[in-house]
């Protein structure tokens, strides 16, 4: 790996990757490719693109004529750009649609000039639906619920028929909920974070019983590292901890880390198509050798400093 092409290297999970790729000495060059829609942000890796071997191309996953000769050039792409979060996809699906079905076939279409390319799709648990009791594998049926979740499984469809028709080098990576600093404040974490910091309450959908498995964003970016190496093309592997929660409990710990004791949360209306559990069986990765390293208080710990600094810094700046 010494030329990697990255989509989505301003959004949280991407830009985590361009910082641990770029830090590598074999690494040579990265090309990062972003739209920077709502949830890309250059801050993320605002160091690494004062660095020679980053190059940044503004551009949407369909125009290829952005982006097909810096494509070419790599060795390994990590495709991480999609419309991605699910309150958006219920209001308008049709950005999800272009972008994580269309993009990713346009983009996949674009790296055939270079058959020797190794390539990861990243994907996510939503696509297996919600599971009411043990865990998903990863040969089993997909009943993605939303927008989202519907085109993320379309796009996985994709990447492997890309695999099976044209032989290129394919892997399917399917990760639970991430969290860590630097996450966009739509997401559960941050959003209970920050308003609880704020002294609002953190707003939980339903009766607060929904489940989630939880890694840090850095713990999922390793996985990704060692599936480069070692992953097998065709494949698709789930990343995940086992720490599962209910939104409840995930509150009931961030109060916990801020000394709140009552009045911490609000329930609110439920949302449409809103999946009850996740759970991933990743039996798979951990028989290649990988292991998270993060537990959940020490990771919530560290995340809510974060976010509590980045608004003390804003105040400070008025």
């Amino acid at each position: 790996m010494e030329n990697v092409f990255i989509s989505g290297g301003a959004g949280f999970i991407g830009s985590e990757c361009v910082r641990s790729i770029v830090s590598m000495p074999s690494v040579k060059c990265v090309v990062i490719l972003d739209k920077l829609t709502y949830a890309g942000n250059l801050s993320r890796i605002e160091k690494e693109l004062r660095t020679s071997k980053v190059n940044f191309i503004n551009a949407d996953l369909l125009d290829a004529n952005e982006y097909a000769s810096a494509l070419r050039d790599a060795d390994t792409l990590l495709h991480f750009a999609a419309e991605s979060h699910v309150d958006r996809s219920i209001e308008n699906g049709l950005p999800f649609m272009k972008s994580n079905v269309l993009g990713t076939y346009v983009l996949l279409e674009t790296a055939r000039a270079n058959p020797d390319m190794k390539i990861i799709h990243i994907s996510t648990d939503e696509v297996y639906g919600s599971v009411s009791e043990g865990e998903s594998l990863e040969d089993d049926l997909l009943i993605p619920s939303s927008s989202y979740s519907s085109s993320k499984a379309s796009s996985d469809l994709v990447a492997l028929s890309q695999f099976h028709t044209h032989g290129q080098s394919i892997i399917v990576t399917r990760c639970c909920n991430n969290y860590g600093p630097w996450q966009d404040v739509e997401k559960v974490i941050p959003n209970f974070i920050t308003q609880a910091l704020q002294g609002i309450p953190m707003p939980i959908y339903g009766n607060g019983m929904n489940s989630r498995e939880w890694i840090h964003v850095s713990d999922h970016v390793n996985a990704i590292l060692m599936i480069i190496d070692v992953g097998v093309p065709g494949e698709i592997y789930n990343i995940g901890t086992g720490l599962r929660l209910t939104n409840l409990e995930l509150a009931e710990m961030i109060a916990a880390e801020l000394g709140m004791k009552k009045d911490y949360y609000e329930l609110v209306p439920d949302r449409l198509g809103h999946d009850f559990r996740y759970a991933l069986n990743s039996n798979k990765i951990r028989d290649l050798g990988w292991t998270p390293t993060i537990n959940l208080k020490s990771g919530l710990a560290d995340t809510v400093s974060w976010y509590r600094e980045q608004i003390l810094a804003r105040e400070r700046l008025g």
